[in-house]
């Protein structure tokens, strides 16, 4: 028998090179630190970091919560990234959505991923944000 993932579906696959994930990183226009601060730390809970003064001269804000980590670099041109996304997993996500209900964001369900419950939203600059929490119902697929 094959032992199925942490993400719920699919197999574990150890490669020995201690894979993790550090960060993502998202952009964000420049000026959009404030607003973003809003949205990540205000809304989500998330706690600002201090960046290492040379980051922190190229403005962005690196924010964090329990083991997600997000940088937020300043872009020119930017533009909200609409397809590609970051998977956050969350413990509640029927607290989340009410807590981003009640600021005012629009939250997207979507029932597609078997296994999981999840939503879409988008953070204070249109980043797309997607949040999932296993069902506990084994995938099917």
């Amino acid at each position: 028998m094959t032992e199925t993932s942490g993400q719920g579906y699919g197999p574990v696959h150890e490669t020995g090179a201690g894979y993790g994930l550090h960060h993502v990183q998202l952009a964000i226009p420049p000026g959009g630190e404030p607003l973003c601060r809003e949205f990540y730390v205000g809304v989500l809970g998330m706690v600002e970091l201090t960046k290492p003064p040379v980051l922190a001269a190229r403005g962005g804000l690196w924010v964090r919560a329990d083991g997600l980590e997000l940088h937020l670099g300043v872009e020119t041109g930017f533009r909200p990234a609409r397809k590609a996304h970051p998977g956050i997993l969350v413990a509640d996500i029927d607290a989340l959505a009410g807590r981003l209900t009640r600021a005012g964001i629009e939250v997207t369900w979507d029932d597609g991923f078997p296994g999981h419950r999840r939503l879409y939203t988008c953070d204070a600059v249109g980043n797309r944000l997607e949040f999932l929490q296993r069902d506990g119902s084994p995938a099917q697929w």
